[in-house]
């Protein structure tokens, strides 16, 4: 069920002064910098030759800070965690214009997880 590991949350206080200890001293590129609807400002940065990356994310806010998982069905992974007693914070699929269908978890630790449709897209 699970393809991958995309990207890994970083909760930061501060994404502008986060950013900038990522890129420039710690020399990760900028993938993504963009506001996904008002307010809610997502940063990606991936280390050099890196599958995985790094989201800069308040530690509280509309954009869940989580491991996020790649899945071959998005579907079946949701109706196989909501199988198991998992607890789900979607009711069903999010799906949003030019981004994978998704939804998100807690694992029986509290973590946070999000599993994406995987595709070929970055």
């Amino acid at each position: 069920m699970t393809t991958k590991v995309l990207s890994v949350s970083v909760p930061v206080a501060d994404q502008d002064a986060a950013l900038k200890f990522y890129t420039e001293t710690l020399g990760c590129e900028l993938r993504a910098d963009v506001e996904i609807w008002p307010g809610a400002r997502l940063i990606e940065v991936v280390p050099s030759g890196s599958e995985v990356s790094l989201l800069l994310l308040p530690p509280v806010g509309e954009i869940p800070v989580a491991i996020r998982l790649g899945t071959s069905d998005a579907r079946a992974a949701h109706d196989t965690i909501r199988a198991s007693g998992t607890t789900l914070h979607n009711d069903d699929l999010i799906r949003m214009e030019g981004v994978p269908a998704m939804f998100s978890f807690t694992d029986p630790d509290g973590n946070g997880l999000v599993y994406l449709e995987d595709t070929d897209d970055k």
